[in-house]
């Protein structure tokens, strides 16, 4: 295994320190266990399948109609095959590239950042991860930028490839500085090949920056994975997550926010669709280290058919941090009696000053939603459609783009019609 990486690596030209990254990442990997997921028998979904590979040719290409006006960076595989950011944003010292670029362009904010949040030694995935992963996107935004437009970034899985889909992104976002950033995971085509992902996201707050990071997850069938997404959040800062859990597989989203500055902000809203005999699981974590600091997770989700859909919401006020707050609900639409929904609000407190609260139910469309609107003469599919529109439109409205917010609407839609 250690040759193989070293010969990977050295391939790429990555630097001295990534490479021993990696060797000290895969070492990890042989020793230390899966995490710990609740409801989930982690160790049946094989997941730590050490591969270290790259495609060397794009079979499924996307299509568009029309090129974008907002910076964007699209991957298939583990190629990037488009990289657009305009002349303004470059000149201000905006970097938006794939991480064999940023290696060469931003080194010392590679070295000082790259897995740092998600350390290898945590757990035999976030392991695999810094070891194997084969491709990934970085954005940096100095201090004192505020970039005007929305930043999409579109990372394809081509269903005829057997390569695993191993990607790491990383975003610093400067002092004082403001970005709003969309990721989009996807499968393109309709083969069969089945494959693991393991996909870690660290989003870096510096002093007073404000984030909004918005994704859409729409993984295939073919498609078994887990999902780590985390932020640091400094002194003033706000990361503000709106994330939809849309795929078609067996999928664990991880997400953690570590509110690490004094009166930092987090406020997570994640809605998820778990359909056929398919399992997912929203794994939410909010940890207050600064004092008045301020964590909020909102979740929703709907089960269809023999659908499992899970949700644990964890929140976690560290001794020393006063005047925190730590809120919590999650909630669980059941269409039908075969699926099965769960709603796990954990709070752990270790201070007194703070306030702190959580709410969590599970159950059927209301009855009386669906009665007023029939008496307005929408029938009843109709009906239902609506209100689980509305149920799922905190995160829908959050999408900075038109045309994605039609496209995510469009997939509820596809998904309440199986």
């Amino acid at each position: 295994m250690n040759e193989e990486i070293l010969n990977f690596s050295q391939a790429h030209a990555e630097p001295k320190w990534l490479q021993e990254l990696r060797l000290k990442a895969a070492d990890a990997f042989n020793e230390i266990p899966l995490p710990f997921i609740e409801k989930v028998r982690l160790e049946r979904w094989k997941l730590d399948e050490f591969k270290l590979a790259e495609s060397l040719e794009t079979g499924n290409v996307p299509t568009f109609t029309e090129l974008p006006n907002h910076p964007m960076l699209v991957q298939v595989g583990s190629q990037t095959i488009m990289e657009q950011i305009s002349p303004e944003l470059a000149d201000k010292g905006v970097i938006f590239t794939d991480i064999s670029s940023a290696l060469t362009e931003i080194p010392e904010v590679m070295e000082k950042y790259f897995a740092s949040l998600v350390n290898f030694n945590e757990n035999k995935l976030t392991a695999l991860n810094v070891a194997a992963f084969n491709s990934g996107v970085v954005l940096y935004v100095p201090d004192n930028v505020e970039v005007m437009e929305p930043i999409e970034n579109l990372l394809f899985h081509d269903s005829e490839s057997d390569l695993p889909f191993y990607k790491h992104v990383l975003l610093v976002v400067g002092k004082n500085s403001k970005v709003e950033y969309l990721e989009r995971l996807q499968t393109l085509g309709n083969g069969k090949e089945k494959i693991k992902a393991n996909v870690v996201v660290e989003v870096i707050a510096d002093k007073g920056a404000q984030v909004k990071f918005s994704a859409i997850d729409e993984l295939g069938k073919q498609v078994t994975g887990f999902i780590t997404r985390r932020g640091l959040i400094g002194d003033s800062a706000s990361i503000d997550w709106s994330i939809g859990v849309m795929n078609d597989g067996e999928v664990v989203s991880d997400f953690d926010s570590e509110l690490r500055g004094q009166g930092s902000h987090s406020n997570i809203k994640a809605v998820g669709i778990s359909s056929g005999k398919q399992t997912q699981v929203v794994n939410t974590r909010v940890t207050n280290y600064g004092r008045n600091s301020v964590g909020h997770i909102l979740q929703n989700g709907v089960i269809l058919e023999r659908g499992t859909l899970t949700f644990n919401g964890i929140g976690h006020i560290i001794h020393g941090a006063s005047g925190a707050d730590a809120q919590q609900e999650s909630r669980v639409l059941m269409l039908t009696d075969k699926g099965r929904g769960d709603a796990n609000p954990i709070l752990l407190i270790d201070e007194n000053d703070v306030t702190a609260g959580h709410a969590a139910s599970v159950g059927q469309v209301d009855e009386e939603d669906l009665f007023y609107m029939q008496s307005r003469g929408i029938d009843e599919e109709t009906a239902k459609k609506l209100v689980i529109r509305g149920f799922l439109g905190s995160v829908v409205t959050e999408i900075p783009i038109k045309s994605v917010r039609e496209e995510f609407i469009a997939t509820i839609d596809r998904k309440l019609d199986i």
